[in-house]
């Protein structure tokens, strides 16, 4: 049995505020500060970098291999790319969108005055009773467009609203967590692993326990992008844990109900050392930690290393199913990767 049993309801509150949140990668300002509140409510001290990332200071029991937590705030999205001359907006994606899968969901154009404009992504020319080729065409970022919920027939009358390239479009998450212990949502890439991280945090500090290691947490806001892994951790970390989605789809080995350990992605393996430590802490509290390969997949530990960091990285997360379109896991994932922080930050 683990030595901290983190409740679940923590982990699912601070999920849901997360995940109602919107953050995508360069406008993720909302998604930090609610963080930084939490983290204040914990009484743990942490500092914003140049960036725009939170970085949280965890005194432990000792200071001679202090270490990292890192998980990432940022999640996909788009940016107006184009204001067409019908008024509807072209997108360019931040990083992986799946196009298909974000056909007719609703979203928020947040303009540069801090004005929210709700509109929805359709196909250009979509209906079935006029094209007829709605059915079978492409769903990519030339076909799909932004159609605005307000009256705007020309690039003149949308300019008129605030709305200009670059203004972030936030997708609606659609939040959902069932009786039977599934919790469906968009962004649990990385927001599920964020809340495990959090709600492990906040289980040792209402017990009145410590770390075992001086411990920085990293919540970075460019993973999405590529460079958020070593932004504002100190040089002299001995190891590094990631926290991020866990793959699941044909081939894979682990699956939406339980936590699992990466051991090699598209970057190369991760430190064997730090993953058999987290392994054998994962035996110890009777959780079963799916090992697995990630054949197209970085994170913010791969970003780390190329940076110049010099720690073991290990990388662990609750699994996720059709990550990057309408994703889903289960508490059984999420009890299981948070109590394998929790044992992490008690060890020494």
């Amino acid at each position: 049995m683990p030595r901290i049993d983190v409740p679940i309801g923590d982990v699912l509150q601070i999920l849901e505020d997360l995940i109602q949140t919107p953050s995508p990668t360069g406008s993720t300002e909302w998604a930090v500060a609610m963080v930084e509140n939490e983290l204040a409510a914990m009484g743990v001290p942490f500092q914003r970098t140049t960036k725009g990332a939170v970085v949280a200071s965890v005194e432990g029991l000792r200071h001679d291999q202090p270490r990292g937590i890192t998980a990432h705030l940022d999640t996909l999205g788009a940016m107006v790319a184009q204001i067409k001359p019908n008024g509807r907006l072209r997108m360019t994606a931040l990083n992986g969108v799946n196009w298909p899968t974000v056909e007719s969901e609703g979203v928020t154009i947040t303009t540069r005055a801090g004005q929210q404009v709700r509109g929805s992504i359709v196909l250009t020319n979509g209906a079935v009773h006029v094209s007829r080729h709605a059915i079978d065409s492409p769903r990519n970022a030339d076909t799909l467009e932004v159609r605005i919920d307000e009256r705007t027939l020309s690039a003149e009358e949308t300019r008129l609203l605030g709305i200009d390239v670059g203004d972030p479009i936030a997708f609606d998450p659609r939040f959902e967590s069932t009786p039977s212990g599934f919790v469906r949502s968009r962004f649990l890439d990385d927001k599920a692993g964020v809340a495990c991280l959090l709600a492990a945090l906040k289980a040792l500090r209402d017990l009145g326990l410590s770390a075992g290691q001086d411990t920085h947490l990293l919540l970075s806001v460019h993973e999405e992008v590529g460079h958020g892994g070593s932004d504002g951790l100190p040089a002299d970390l001995s190891e590094l844990v990631v926290v991020d989605m866990a793959c699941v789809g044909t081939g894979q080995n682990g699956d939406e109900f339980h936590c699992s350990i990466c051991l090699k992605d598209s970057s190369g393996p991760y430190s064997s050392e730090l993953s058999n430590k987290l392994r054998g802490m994962a035996d110890q509290a009777g959780i079963e930690l799916k090992p697995d390969i990630y054949p197209h997949y970085g994170s913010d530990g791969s970003q780390y290393w190329r940076a110049g960091g010099r720690a073991q990285v290990a990388l662990i997360g609750p699994g996720v199913d059709t990550s990057h379109g309408y994703e889903r896991t289960h508490i059984d994932a999420l009890r299981d990767t948070a109590n394998l922080l929790a044992e992490y930050l008690l060890s020494e």
